[in-house]
């Protein structure tokens, strides 16, 4: 199973960033019989955008074929995103490697619904 967590560094070291869609990184995280077997960073250049970031953040994670997600929030566009796909989300605080472990450990609490707003952007 592959998931992506928001992350605020390149490691599982590195907190969650309860920004979806500006956060920095993005931690694909490759778990197999419940142990941690390979994690990449991506950059998320959506962060950068004017308008659209959550889209464009979701569609990069989507394309590394992630099954689930892993963030503080998430906004109605990257939610409605994720819901296509059928990519699940999750909420988690703190340092990546202790919610990743309480990810595998079933711990976290799947988001049903987004948890942040639309943000608009002005010209």
């Amino acid at each position: 199973m592959k998931i992506a967590v928001s992350s605020t560094g390149k490691d599982l070291e590195s907190e969650i960033d309860a920004r979806f869609g500006r956060c920095p990184y993005f931690l694909i995280v490759e778990i197999r019989n419940k142990e941690v077997k390979e994690v990449k960073a991506i950059e998320n250049t959506a962060a950068a955008q004017m308008g659209g970031a959550g889209i464009t953040a979701a569609e990069i994670v989507a394309n590394k074929k992630v099954e689930a997600i892993i963030t503080v929030n998430m906004g109605p566009r990257a939610f409605s995103v994720f819901e296509q796909f059928g990519i699940k989300i999750y909420q988690g605080q703190g340092k990546i490697k202790d919610v990743v472990q309480e990810f595998i450990d079933g711990k976290l609490i799947q988001i049903t619904d987004s948890t942040g707003t639309r943000h608009m952007s002005f010209k």
